[in-house]
């Protein structure tokens, strides 16, 4: 198998637009993103909203041509270390793509950045169901906080 390649979104670009819309439609709709597919209009406004965030990024995995993994990541500050850290708010391998070992490679690529821009931790969140996703992170050295930490949420619009 070759190697991966990375790219960081370009939300001008029709390609990258499209490979977002695929990969986040296909983790909404997996068990563990247990969300509808967002639509063309959605799709379009996210990248918008996504462009003018100048803390977000996607990073996509490309294999063989194929777009087969993304990340959306957002640059937080901690107010105790006053140095900024990196969020993972999703993080996709494509279905097909499993077990390849490529959700490590991406987490791999995300941790080189984290440590060329001298990010000071990475943070993400899990469903307490999602083993697979566990694992990989008990791997790559994530732990869960101690003590343990809950991810509340309060909806104000739909």
């Amino acid at each position: 198998m070759a190697e991966p390649i990375f790219e960081f979104c370009d939300y001008t670009n029709p390609v990258h637009l499209e490979a977002m819309g695929f990969l986040l439609n296909h983790y909404m709709e997996d068990p563990m993103g247990d969300h509808p597919p967002l639509n063309s209009e959605e799709l379009s406004l996210l990248a918008e909203k996504l462009a003018e965030l100048p803390h977000a990024f996607i990073l996509f995995m490309i294999l063989d041509g194929k777009f087969v993994g993304m990340s959306t990541c957002f640059e937080l500050l901690s107010t105790f270390k006053i140095k900024p850290y990196l969020y993972i708010h999703d993080f996709i391998v494509h279905g097909n793509f499993r077990g390849l070992r490529l959700g490590r490679k991406l987490m791999e690529k995300l941790v080189e950045i984290s440590l060329e821009r001298d990010y000071c931790k990475i943070t993400l969140e899990v469903r307490e169901d999602n083993e697979a996703a566990m694992a990989l992170y008990r791997k790559m050295g994530f732990t869960e906080c101690e003590p343990n930490m809950y991810f509340w949420t309060k909806v104000l619009k739909n």
